[in-house]
């Protein structure tokens, strides 16, 4: 007799169904053996360990160093390490958007966890989609789990100035579109912005969910800010291995870890850090798995009430690895202890408190500010609405400029990529730097897959006058690199006929983000009358993953998540009041 799959372990869990479970398992350890194992080993707990390297993906370029440390802290604590390879998704590198491909990686790395025996996994991810797709994965999958994050890059220097990817990638493309540098500098700086693996050096997306992914409880303490290729990514590889065995033998599962406490923790420091506006969409899908809802509107609420305080770009002006030297998420979460859930349980088995209590001392500093001087006085993020946005949009308003989020101007519309791609440079076009730029199309099944076209490129000829910034507004994300006053993810999305499908050259937007307002100043018999002329067809497709997209990808609010993938059952809605 076997034990029931709930209960068993190591090699016995998960037996390939051949009928008769004594000849499966004996089956499996004879193949198993012939890699060279004993039973010793094979008697230990299981851990396996998500192998995400890549020659398409840099961020994850230091993985061979990481695998070797986390199957050292494995074996130390008395585990038999089983490493396997997942999808993974390079930012740069993914047609038509990595957004498109998380989904698909969120169930390879479930049915992967599913389908191999393993007592507890260890999730090895960096790149932007990688950790959310990673932590959805296995909250549905339900096993024990750490997360391990590849950490960020190095900085590089241009001309004595520090440059880092990938707000300074923008910020000088913006002087080559100007026309402020030529090609030969444009060229030198293209040699300097990524000096070594590793994610983006700023608070991007990949920065974001590292910090998200430790204030979840998810990572060892301080494992969010280690730069990729220091002794010090390496020590928090070797203890992720060690707490892997840990959770195992405990039976901690990713459940008990990822409660409504730690995910309005992670929310209190995705405003705090200034993090990436993609980080909403995937707290969103990876609360969604567990059965929990996001509400904006609370969320905004929690926002006014923290403040920003991370001086890294592209809200301040410091980098990963300063913020590293800093003391790095204790020292932000030193400083938001009011504000928390210190009772949260992390993956080690204490709480968020106890870690805490057990960071090393703080210490003069000048990354993290005080909630007294913060950067900016409330959160990051500002949530929208309005008859432009039923369901909402969002605004990064500590990267903002501050004198146009009071702004009304006409808009100038594009209808999708391709128009924009043909139109931007134009010397032809009819812009001005009052105006609004709208861009449609370009949402979860717009695209598809929601790209980060949203920080849509000034117009060359208002480039070339000095302007720096303009309102731009679009239903797609942007970079959590990037910078400017512009609103995302508006829902519905145009190509499902929400209200940005009707939008017209000419019509006045106001943006209020004071009031938190976006409004299309056309009548609402007029916009019926649009939508009648021309009615919306939803994209569809005629095969393949493409085809499974576009017919279950729900809207930026859920968390653009495939609605079969969400938890059967609603246990609530966070933040609470």
């Amino acid at each position: 007799m076997t034990k029931k799959d709930d209960d068993a372990s190591g090699m016995r869990k998960g037996l390939t169904n051949y009928g008769d479970a004594g000849f499966s398992l004996f089956l499996r350890k004879a193949f198993i053996k012939g890699a060279g194992y004993t039973d010793a080993a094979l008697d230990r707990p299981v851990i396996g360990i998500t192998d995400t390297a890549s020659g398409y993906n840099p961020c994850h370029g230091n993985m061979p160093q990481l695998l070797e440390a986390v199957q050292r802290g494995i074996l130390l604590a008395g585990g038999l390490p089983m490493k396997f390879p997942t999808i993974s998704i390079g930012e740069s590198f993914a047609a038509p958007t990595s957004m498109y491909l998380r989904n698909l990686m969120s169930m390879d790395t479930e049915e992967m966890l599913r389908a191999q025996p393993m007592d507890a996994v260890v999730l090895i991810g960096g790149c932007d989609k990688t950790v959310p797709a990673q932590l959805m994965g296995a909250a549905s999958a339900g096993l024990p789990a750490v997360q391990l994050i590849t950490g960020s890059m190095l900085t590089g220097s241009h001309r004595g100035e520090v440059v880092g990817a990938c707000t300074d990638c923008r910020r000088y493309w913006a002087k080559f579109r100007a026309e402020e540098i030529d090609a030969r500098e444009i060229a030198a700086v293209n040699d300097q912005l990524v000096p070594s693996v590793g994610t983006c050096s700023v608070m991007g997306t990949a920065s974001t969910m590292a910090c998200i992914a430790e204030a979840l409880g998810m990572t060892v303490p301080g494992g969010a800010t280690p730069p990729a290729v220091t002794a010090d990514r390496m020590r928090v590889a070797e203890h992720t291995g060690m707490v892997a065995v840990q959770v195992a033998k405990e039976r901690r599962t990713i459940a008990q870890v990822l409660t409504d406490k730690a995910f309005e923790n992670a929310m209190r420091v995705l405003l705090a850090i200034g993090g990436s506006t993609n980080a909403i969409v995937h707290l969103t899908a990876i609360a969604g798995r567990l059965g929990y809802e996001i509400d904006l509107k609370a969320l905004d609420r929690m926002g006014r009430e923290t403040p920003v305080l991370l001086d890294l770009k592209p809200s301040g002006q410091h980098y990963m690895e300063h913020f590293h030297a800093a003391g790095g998420m204790a020292t932000l979460l030193r400083e938001l202890k009011p504000l928390l859930h210190l009772d949260a349980l992390t993956v080690t088995g204490r709480t968020l408190g106890e870690e805490l209590e057990r960071a090393a001392p703080p210490f003069p500093q000048d990354v993290v500010k005080t909630r007294a001087q913060p950067i900016y006085p409330q959160g990051g993020i500002a949530v929208l609405e309005g008859n432009l946005a039923p369901g909402g949009a969002i605004i990064k308003q500590s990267a903002a400029d501050p004198k146009l989020m009071e702004h009304e101007g006409r808009a100038v519309v594009f209808e999708g990529l391709e128009d924009l791609a043909t139109r931007i440079d134009s010397d032809d076009l009819d812009v001005q730097r009052e105006d609004i730029l709208v861009l449609k199309n370009i949402g979860p099944k717009g695209a598809p897959g929601m790209p980060e076209a949203g920080y849509i490129p000034l117009p060359r000829k208002l480039a070339r006058q000095g302007v720096k910034d303009m309102v731009r507004i679009s239903d797609g994300r942007m970079s959590g690199t990037a910078f400017g006053t512009i609103v995302l993810h508006v829902t519905p999305e145009s190509a499902i006929g929400g209200p940005l499908a009707h939008v017209r050259n000419g019509d006045r937007i106001r943006l209020s983000v004071s009031k938190r307002e976006l409004s299309l100043l056309v009548p609402a018999e007029e916009m019926a009358r649009r939508a009648q002329e021309q009615p919306v067809t939803a994209p569809t497709a005629d095969r393949g993953y493409r085809k499974l997209f576009l017919a279950t990808v729900t809207q930026a609010d859920k968390g653009v998540d495939f609605d079969f993938l969400a938890a059967a059952e609603v246990k609530g809605t966070l933040p609470r009041a």
